[in-house]
């Protein structure tokens, strides 16, 4: 972004500034050291300054810019925030550096979100020719691929949180309580009277847990990072696989963490009962023996009443509860999460997102942690509009990625046998109806000349109405295609100046 020039476009964000008519608790003098430095805003850096260095935080990083500017270069923080269109006035300047520190974060994090979208790709063949040129790729998937699976999806109408405040079941204030370590700890059995429903071995994988595969097995998979808790890629063969949020594989006692496999508790969850930590103490019944109560006396309050007879609360669980490898809300993503995504960084060459709605964190940050040249496709059931990538193709998920299979001249792999208590039996697997592999999917819609395809199953909304008449509109007024809007919105993106 650029500052601007007398003339100029774009505005710079002072954190003070003068009314005109009205006296600044400072006085006249602070109005004049802030107009100064809005005046310095201005000339400090040049247009191509700030795209280089808008570059660098985009391409290279947020660590790999505070150690080029602030440490190598030794560039002052506030003069540096000149270059986001931040003046910050003098009462901020004055603040310890870890404040400053901080603004520059937040500025840093409100340039990161906000990519724009790469004019050069936007159709079905766009998307077709990255996957197939690309050697690196980085997947990000969510319980939107587990859904045909009969595994339903957390947030939508339909979906899992919906079902537990409609249904009432469980008496949970929050539907999200489910996965609250805190509300665990406290009554284990609400978790377990539960977890068979979402339990993976009863699942199939479906054909986008195939199509992961299907990279990998192209030598094409950089990591799979996956949101969902059900190991449906492993089962598939994947072994590029990050777990984010854990899984059902292992689980560990809450008291002496201990790890065992996650066939281990297999038996409980299937039968709703809270697994105990066998290397941990049960419950053990009072120590002291039962004394003969004494006749209470009468007229006594209750406060007066004497309760050395009252028996000691045994609690209803032993502290040994197993509790499967999922990270519940309240706990922190393993270590391997941040390393992974350090490790990639560099590498990957094209992210496909599909099937999530980018909406948790961390995990929802990956897209901030990229390369804003690596192209983007997004392949979900609706839109998700604080992202902008390149290639939006809208509908169910499975159908998506068999239509891009089909084009690229590729076949789903089969899936591997299973073994071990966690098999899938046939009489047992539960999935949602899904279409014949042997039928070929419908032909997508364009949304006007936009990067927006629908799908079967697609679900855009007033969203998609108005950027297909954004797009008519466009067609009538400029008829060269290739100088319309190419953001996600359908309409070019300029940043409004904030006051800090």
């Amino acid at each position: 972004m650029g500052l601007e020039d007398d003339d100029g476009d774009e505005d710079i964000d002072p954190c003070v500034e003068p009314i005109e008519g009205q006296d600044s608790p400072a006085g006249d003098e602070a109005f004049d050291v802030d107009r100064e430095y809005l005046q310095e805003a201005k000339t400090t850096w040049s247009k191509a300054e700030v795209k280089q260095l808008m570059t660098d935080l985009k391409e290279h990083g947020r660590g790999y810019f505070i150690n080029e500017y602030v440490v190598k270069r030794a560039i002052p923080i506030p003069r540096l925030l000149y270059a986001f269109g931040i003046c910050l006035c003098k009462q901020l300047r004055q603040k310890r550096p870890k404040t400053l520190l901080y603004f520059l974060e937040v500025a840093m994090t409100r340039e990161l979100e906000s990519r724009e979208k790469l004019p050069m790709y936007n159709t079905i063949d766009d998307a077709v020719d990255l996957i197939r040129k690309s050697k690196r790729i980085v997947i990000l998937t969510g319980a939107g691929i587990s859904v045909s699976c009969g595994i339903p999806d957390f947030r939508s109408r339909d979906g899992l949180y919906a079902n537990l405040q409609r249904n009432g079941e469980y008496n949970l204030d929050d539907p999200q309580q489910m996965f609250d370590i805190h509300y665990f700890k406290e009554n284990p059995a609400v978790f377990y009277s539960f977890a068979s429903q979402i339990y993976p071995s009863n699942f199939i994988p479906s054909p986008c847990h195939r199509f992961i595969k299907l990279i990998e097995d192209k030598g094409k998979l950089l990591r799979n990072y996956t949101q969902n808790i059900d190991t449906l890629e492993t089962r598939a063969g994947v072994q590029r696989v990050l777990q984010c949020h854990g899984s059902f594989a292992t689980a560990s006692c809450i008291n002496c963490h201990t790890r065992h496999p996650g066939n281990a508790i297999e038996d409980d969850i299937m039968n709703h009962r809270v697994p105990l930590c066998k290397g941990c103490p049960p419950i053990q019944p009072p120590t002291k023996p039962k004394a003969k109560k004494k006749p209470k006396k009468k007229n006594l309050s209750v406060w007066e009443q004497d309760d050395d007879d009252d028996e000691p609360d045994i609690p209803a669980y032993p502290p040994g509860i197993m509790k499967p490898d999922i990270t519940f809300f309240g706990e922190k993503l393993s270590n391997e999460f941040d390393k992974a995504l350090i490790e990639d960084r560099p590498l990957v060459d094209l992210l496909l997102v599909i099937g999530t709605s980018l909406k948790v964190s961390p995990v929802s940050d990956i897209l901030t942690h990229l390369r804003h040249s690596v192209p983007q496709i997004l392949i979900n059931k609706t839109p998700i509009k604080h992202i902008n990538p390149d290639i939006v193709l809208l509908g169910n998920a499975d159908e998506v990625v068999q239509y891009l299979v089909r084009k690229l001249g590729w076949d789903l792999p089969e899936l591997p046998a299973q073994n071990g208590s966690s098999s899938l039996k046939p009489g047992n697997i539960r999935t949602r109806k899904r279409p014949s592999e042997g039928v070929e999917p419908s032909e997508p819609r364009r949304v006007g000349d936009s990067h927006v395809w629908l799908f079967e199953g697609a679900e855009g909304g007033m969203w998609v109405r108005e950027l297909e008449k954004r797009y008519e509109s466009s067609t009538e007024s400029t008829p060269d295609a290739s100088t319309r809007p190419s953001s996600q919105d359908g309409q070019s993106k300029t940043k409004k100046p904030r006051t800090t």
